[in-house]
């Protein structure tokens, strides 16, 4: 009996690896390495190279291993490419997670714990974003999850899946000091190339209807949402109910400016960020309160943010 864990070889899912494992949970690891690192896998673990879309490779590591379950966070993550790429995003996300979810069914494989995203969401009209706010995703990337959701709930019904759906707002900081975020596209990385780079981190509009006139996101540390993906991944085995989907948020949101005054003192680089123009589409505020998980999935905020920036800073150092 094991765990297969989709995309394992990325920061999220590496993370989610080693969450599993403390939990006693025996994992396999599965990843294409289009975004991830093999070193991100933890010795002992058994890995596969290989795509989402391959049927064949993913029956015989399903077979091979005993696969009882599977939390799967591999996809194609980047919501501003996939208005460029829709059908690249379709196929990653869609096309790949129906592949898996085709051959779970067919080797009775019966429970998955899904990573989502605030992005179903798009740019919500309300304070807080609870589970049942209402969808209206704005990109390929948004919509791509949503229908993953949607998969899953006719699963529940058609052969009797036991899911749930994550869905992630701004993921930060590192738990281990060997993994990093490498996203090209994520405010952390990008202010950290930055910095080491010499280049004066950007702030994109500081015009907002906000108290300090940037953006108001809401971040959370990868340490704390792995450990709810072990939980959920226990609950499932357990037999015991969870909801369909949860937000893992903190129920307070952080603004750009405030990063960027974090990053300073976490980093020990001191910069004055360079203000540009707002990025069309970039909404006031997104926060989402976390009660639910809290209740089921031992979701808490367990890091501040300044423990975020230096966990973050520490791993992205280990990789210069």
């Amino acid at each position: 009996m094991s765990w297969l864990v989709t995309g394992a070889a990325g920061y999220i899912g590496s993370h989610v690896v080693r969450a599993l494992r403390s939990a006693g949970k025996d994992v396999v690891a599965y990843d294409d390495l289009s975004s991830g690192f093999r070193q991100f896998v933890p010795e002992g673990v058994p890995f596969v190279e290989g795509t989402i879309l391959d049927r064949e490779l993913l029956t015989s590591t399903v077979r091979e291993h005993g696969v009882t379950g599977v939390v799967h966070v591999a996809g194609f993550k980047y919501a501003g490419v996939s208005v460029q790429r829709p059908l690249h995003t379709y196929e990653q996300n869609v096309t790949g997670m129906a592949t898996l979810l085709g051959v779970m069914a067919e080797q009775g494989v019966d429970r998955i714990v899904f990573s989502s995203s605030a992005a179903v969401y798009g740019t919500p009209d309300v304070e807080t974003v609870v589970e049942d706010t209402p969808k209206n995703p704005e990109s390929p990337y948004g919509e791509s999850k949503l229908i993953g959701e949607w998969l899953l709930r006719d699963l529940e019904v058609a052969k009797d899946f036991r899911t749930t759906s994550l869905r992630y707002f701004n993921v930060v900081g590192s738990g281990e000091p060997d993994l990093y975020d490498a996203s090209p596209h994520n405010l952390f990385p990008l202010v950290f190339d930055a910095l080491l780079a010499g280049r004066t981190p950007k702030i994109n509009g500081d015009d907002y209807d906000t108290p300090d006139g940037t953006c108001v996101r809401d971040y959370v540390h990868v340490a704390d949402l792995a450990h709810s993906h072990a939980v959920a991944a226990r609950r499932l085995d357990a037999g015991e109910p969870v909801e369909r989907a949860y937000n893992l948020g903190s129920g307070d949101g952080v603004s750009v400016r405030e990063i960027m005054t974090a990053m300073a003192s976490g980093t020990g680089i001191d910069f004055t960020p360079e203000v540009t123009a707002r990025r069309p589409g970039d909404p006031a505020r997104i926060v989402a309160t976390g009660e639910l998980a809290a209740r089921d999935l031992e979701w808490a905020m367990r890091f501040t943010l300044d423990e975020m920036v230096t966990s973050a800073w520490e791993a992205r150092q280990s990789a210069s």
